[in-house]
């Protein structure tokens, strides 16, 4: 960290850049209130126009007109430009409207500046306590001696007994409230950090897919090649240190048991009187539907990269036309050379004397019968039919309203609820087609997740008391 460097990263950093905005009291100010404070994930482009404009109405009201003159489309502009990149501007498949999430950096610096406030209490204890427990933990966990580790559970074993033994004769040793107070703000501050780190982990999966599409775009390799290096890469992140961490974050968290515990906890540890006391925020209340919301998302953004292969492979039916595939991967390239200095000028480019030869759908003519049909008079006579019928008399229908009720039932009565659970209540009477139908159902909800790399079986039963094992990815219905 020497000058040169530092001077650099001032310049060139957008944490720095932000702190360092003559704005960065309203940028700072306005996105902790809408995105921080109340752990907003993303909001759409008119309501975030809203909210900033009443923001600016307020400040102008005590500084003055002058103080912040643009309008508030002006300023989220500004914020989301690529050379300042404080908020993050994007679509959705759902919706044409832009939605806008904080970045990563600019959660780093409000996160900074939060930590700057002066507290009237700060813990030691049970920090101290963490990093013991962790060494422990880490130290014991990797030992392959397995003397050592027999010893070790020998003694975790006997300070059990001992715990019971004290709590049968009526010895009790609760915690105090200040230990009570110091452990909760820590489970508080931790937790803000685990959503904070949520966008940081977005981030780098959104940087794999756009590194994927820019290789998609630029490479003049067989698909095949480009497809294993894909592949690759996209394991590689898969079995990093991140990808393998936030994998068993999202098993642990997907888990009902560990999920009934967490809620459980969070019930009686706002029901002590301690911490009634203190009368804490309603965020660590719920901070179960804050990670599945954040996690979920991160969820989504990974299988865009999926998607992308998909619609890579797609592209074959197009390559008939090579004429129209290379000119539109020329665009493509040079669309990247030029992305981080684009033309000034408004005129960059100019076309020839053309225009595209619309054919629409909707533009062909309907159907016209011919004006004087020709009807032959012969007379009818009863003919014999060669055609097997009877497998219009065995159509299967699978009523997806009903399905949608089976589900909407069973989450009255609890917060999540997976498709083998699910069988279990409702066992499936259609076959396959009704498995299929719970399947789109699932991809149409958008509190519905499948997990490609979770596996779960379902048995049916067919004729003659028969079954049959179906595997498939893991359904869960979230309420």
């Amino acid at each position: 960290m020497d000058h040169d460097y530092l001077d650099r990263l001032k310049q060139t950093h957008p944490t720095l850049r932000l702190l360092n905005a003559d704005n960065a009291p309203l940028i700072i100010g306005f996105l902790y209130q809408v995105f921080i404070q109340p752990n907003q994930r993303s909001m759409a482009h008119s309501e975030l126009v809203s909210r900033l404009d009443d923001y600016l109405f307020q400040l102008r009201e005590i500084h003055g007109d002058k103080k912040y003159p643009k309008s508030a489309r002006q300023y989220l502009e500004d914020w989301s430009d690529n050379q300042t990149p404080f908020l993050r501007k994007y679509y959705t498949d759902l919706d044409d409207e832009p939605e806008f999430d904080l970045t990563p950096t600019t959660e780093k610096a409000i996160e900074w500046l939060h930590s700057l406030e002066e507290r009237q209490f700060i813990g030691t204890e049970s920090r101290l306590l963490t990093i013991f427990h962790l060494l422990q933990e880490i130290v014991h966990v990797t030992e392959q001696d397995p003397e050592v580790r027999l010893a070790e559970l020998e003694r975790k074993k006997a300070e059990l007994e001992m715990e019971i033994q004290k709590v049968q004769a009526g010895v009790m040793d609760p915690y105090d409230p200040t230990q009570i107070k110091e452990r909760f703000y820590q489970v508080e501050e931790t937790a803000h950090r685990l959503l904070a780190d949520f966008r940081q982990v977005e981030h780098n999966f959104r940087l794999l897919d756009r590194e994927t599409r820019e290789r998609i775009a630029t490479s003049d390799s067989a698909k095949g090649q480009l497809l294993d290096e894909i592949f690759q890469e996209h394991d590689s992140i898969r079995d990093s240190d991140q990808g393998k961490s936030f994998r068993a974050f999202w098993e642990f968290l997907m888990s009902p048991a560990r999920q009934q515990e967490l809620s459980e906890l969070l019930e009686t540890l706002f029901s002590l009187d301690e911490i009634q006391q203190l009368e804490p925020d309603a965020f660590l209340s719920r901070i179960k539907f804050y990670l599945l919301d954040a996690g979920e998302k991160v969820q989504r953004t990974n299988n865009l990269l999926v998607e992308q292969l998909r619609k890579y492979l797609d592209n074959q039916v197009y390559l008939e036309n090579r004429r129209i595939i290379s000119l539109i991967k020329a665009i493509e390239k040079r669309a990247i050379e030029i992305k981080d200095n684009p033309p000034q000028e408004r005129d960059f480019t100019t076309m020839n004397g053309l225009k595209p030869d619309l054919n629409l759908v909707m533009s062909r003519g309907l159907f016209v019968p011919t004006k004087n049909p020709t009807i032959s008079d012969a007379p009818l006579t009863a003919g014999e039919a060669t055609i097997n019928t009877d497998a219009l008399y065995e159509q299967i229908y699978v009523d997806e309203k009903e399905l949608q009720a089976h589900i909407n039932k069973s989450l009255r009565t609890r917060s999540q609820i997976s498709l083998a659970e699910l069988v279990k209540s409702y066992p499936i009477r259609r076959g396959l087609a009704e498995v299929v139908a719970y399947l789109n159902l699932a991809s149409k909800d958008d509190k519905a997740m499948i997990e490609n790399e979770e596996i779960e079986t379902l048995i049916l039963t067919i004729e003659n008391d028969q079954f049959r094992q179906i595997n498939l990815p893991r359904v869960t219905w979230v309420r």
